[in-house]
């Protein structure tokens, strides 16, 4: 699935026995919470940097939403929502979201296992010292019951540029579907498919091992992934100056642009990494992703240290873009 899937994540949801859920919880509850938490993992090898969203700046929190290290749900709880986050930003534990807890693990491309393995360390850690809302027929107890089960997302983040524009998504969508999975857009549950990237996950937690939902999960993405190289190079083969030319027109603007929407970002970015990863274009499909973050609008802002207008977030944006493609100049 090289060149295919940008990255694999697995989120758990849990939430403290003793604890209400979040639409009775007091602010009160909300901070034992996260002061109970932050308790227990206190003591972890690895160092992680502690933030209450409500001492965060609007551009912090853009930026944590673009790298996915909070959700945009997260945001609605400002009083009491926190997150712990890994130094090498492979791992967050969100506190107070729509659960107490949401443990989210990633892994660059196709390694579900690893991020799996993460999760659960952290998972294993907090249930040494704490106790968790459990039932022995239904599983992990959580706020919304789609979750309830092993309170377990697995999720791989693809690039299907070929079959969104041969309009194959549909047949993609309905296998997906009859598999117990789901696919969403850039940023889960109600967000749009920009850049032609989509998130593929579990629907179901409920009667599903963890083992089971990572299999299949990864066996979807990889039957859809080969679906969309044979796309690819069929569509290559047929034409190649057809298939190249766009890629390269979009290099090419994007290299020398000097204001770029992000919208027509988007539109250019999938063409760069579709180039990148047939060996069209001379930069790697991680050079792409990269790239990805760096252009959305928190990070832009982050990078100007200082508030933008519209216009001159578009202005930064394409410098961004023209250090990056053009080494630096």
């Amino acid at each position: 699935m090289s060149g295919i899937v940008l990255s694999s994540r697995v989120r758990l949801a849990r939430n403290y026995t003793d604890l209400p859920f979040r639409a009775h919880i007091s602010r009160e509850q909300s901070e034992e919470c996260v002061n109970r938490t932050l308790s227990a993992l206190r003591d972890l090898p690895e160092s992680y940097t502690y933030l209450p969203l409500r001492s965060a700046d609007e551009t912090e929190k853009k930026t944590l939403v673009e790298s996915h290290l909070i959700s945009p749900d997260l945001l609605t709880n400002l009083e009491n929502a926190a997150v712990l986050i890994r130094g090498d930003k492979k791992i967050s534990v969100m506190m107070n979201e729509e659960d107490h807890l949401r443990i989210q693990a990633f892994s660059p491309g196709e390694n579900l296992n690893e991020a799996a393995e993460n999760a659960f360390s952290i998972d294993d850690e907090l249930q040494r010292r704490l106790s968790f809302a459990f039932d022995g027929q239904l599983g992990y107890l959580t706020a919304c019951p789609t979750n309830t089960g092993t309170g377990m997302r697995a999720s791989m983040m693809l690039h299907l540029p070929m079959l969104t524009l041969l309009k194959q998504m549909g047949k993609v969508n309905q296998l997906a579907a009859k598999l117990g999975l789901t696919i969403r857009g850039i940023y889960g549950e109600g967000s749009e498919a920009q850049g032609n990237l989509y998130q593929l996950s579990n629907q179901v937690t409920l009667g599903r091992t963890e083992k089971e939902i990572v299999e299949a999960v990864t066996a979807l993405a990889r039957q859809v992934a080969e679906m969309e190289r044979v796309f690819r190079q069929k569509t290559r083969d047929k034409d190649a100056t057809a298939f190249e030319d766009p890629l390269y027109r979009s290099f090419g603007l994007l290299s020398h642009a000097r204001r770029m929407p992000l919208k027509e970002f988007m539109v250019h970015w999938s063409n760069l990494r579709l180039g990148a990863a047939m060996g069209v274009l001379p930069l790697s499909p991680a050079a792409c992703d990269q790239l990805l973050t760096a252009a959305q609008p928190g990070h832009v802002q982050k990078k100007a240290g200082k508030i933008l207008i519209p216009k001159e977030q578009d202005e930064q944006r394409a410098i961004i873009i023209r250090s990056a493609l053009n080494g630096g100049n």
